[in-house]
């Protein structure tokens, strides 16, 4: 695994059926009783997720899933919520036990191909009823996936398993963009300008900085890191001008005046759309802020929960600036974690994601892409700043 360009975690799904042995494969694969196991169908109620070592793979996180052949009002959400985990993960293994693949497998495999995550079938409790050949062979023919037979009780096919898991690692988790090695050399001065607010983590910095400053440092850069107030005596005094300027999006306004036309400039949530979502996505939806009408309906995705403050960035400070900028008034939804949206994406007029530094690059690309799909404008918080903030051209023209 990769952990150069990407720091988050491999999230691989297990998905079935009520009493397939879901739990007992994870922990079997884990050595440890970290899911609940019972003979009783349906113990597994919402996606538990678990952050383990595993030999072979290094640090991921396993998320166990409800059965999906739940019946009744709370097995149809308990049903609902693991259909909505599937766009959550990276990969995922569809458990299957006694030689039965039904309509509820079939509609799992069709939603995984639709979403292009790579999966793999497995026929557990094979000490009990081994995989018939026949099965195997037709599934192989649709699927073209790889199909073992395994045991969680007595772990027989665990070697298998682990490479198989490492085979089906999907290449975009691996091989993630650079934030911004690709448009620096060796011996350039990158300059990161990092406000210490409310939102700022005590005693630390926030992850997108952490990333930039290590990338830079990688590729043999002259790193240099300071506040806004510090910025103009720095300028003014320093004889050596930065080959790059990386500022938090709210400063943009006043950054732009200070740092000269000629230097590159950018903010960390912009380095972050471009190495984990769909940047001409953004770029073409970001533009669509002067198109909003009076009253429309905007969604803001934040991939992580945290505690709201009066200086929440997307709570607080963009939907003020929308509406400062565009003279008008919005309805705005806030969806936070990875939930799906309450209501049909098509009443948006606007999704604004935020960087997702929290999150997998499949997760945020499965999160917008409903709204891409629903022809719905999508933008990023970084971009929307800058457009809002009259440096847009600038903050993007280092990746055009």
């Amino acid at each position: 695994m990769n952990e150069k360009n990407n720091n988050t975690r491999l999230n691989i799904g297990l998905f079935g059926r009520r009493n397939t042995g879901k739990s007992s494969v994870i922990n079997a694969l884990t050595g440890q009783n970290l899911s609940i196991v019972s003979d009783i169908a349906g113990t597994t109620t919402d996606p538990v997720r678990k952050s383990v070592e595993i030999p072979g793979l290094g640090p991921v996180i396993l998320v166990d899933t409800a059965g999906i052949d739940d019946h009744g009002e709370l097995g149809q959400k308990r049903t609902e919520k693991t259909r909505q985990t599937i766009r959550q993960v990276d990969m995922a293994v569809i458990v299957l036990s006694d030689n039965i693949f039904s309509e509820d497998e079939k509609m799992l495999a069709q939603q995984l191909e639709q979403l292009q995550i790579p999966f793999i079938i497995m026929h557990n409790k094979s000490d009990e009823i081994s995989m018939e050949k026949s099965l195997q062979n037709l599934l192989q023919d649709i699927y073209a996936v790889d199909i073992l037979d395994f045991s969680a009780k007595t772990g027989v096919g665990m070697e298998k398993l682990i490479n198989l898991l490492q085979k089906n690692i999907p290449d975009k988790f691996n091989e993630l963009p650079p934030l911004f090695a690709d448009k620096i050399t060796s011996g350039d001065m990158v300059l990161m300008i990092t406000p210490i607010d409310t939102e700022a983590p005590a005693g630390r910095m926030i992850l997108p900085q952490v990333q930039a400053i290590r990338e830079a440092l990688d590729n043999n850069c002259v790193v240099t890191v300071l506040k806004e107030p510090e910025l103009r005596d720095f300028m003014e005094r320093t004889c050596i001008m930065p080959n790059l300027v990386i500022t938090d999006s709210q400063l943009f306004g006043k950054i732009d005046k200070i740092i000269p036309p000629e230097i590159a400039l950018t903010s960390f949530s912009i380095l972050l759309a471009r190495q984990k979502g769909n940047f001409e996505a953004f770029l073409k939806g970001t533009s669509y802020i002067d198109k909003l009408k009076d009253g429309d309906r905007i969604l803001v995705m934040e991939s992580c929960t945290h505690h709201s403050t009066c200086d929440d960035i997307g709570r607080v400070k963009i939907p003020h600036w929308l509406e400062e900028y565009t003279g008008r008034h919005f309805e705005f939804d806030i969806l936070a974690g990875l939930t799906e949206p309450q209501r049909p994406i098509t009443d948006y007029a606007l999704v604004l994601q935020c960087g997702g530094c929290m999150i997998t690059h499949n997760q945020l690309l499965n999160r917008i892409q409903i709204a891409i799909d629903a022809n719905v404008p999508v933008t990023n918080y970084g971009m929307a700043i800058a457009y809002i903030k009259g440096s847009w051209k600038r903050s993007v023209q280092l990746f055009l």
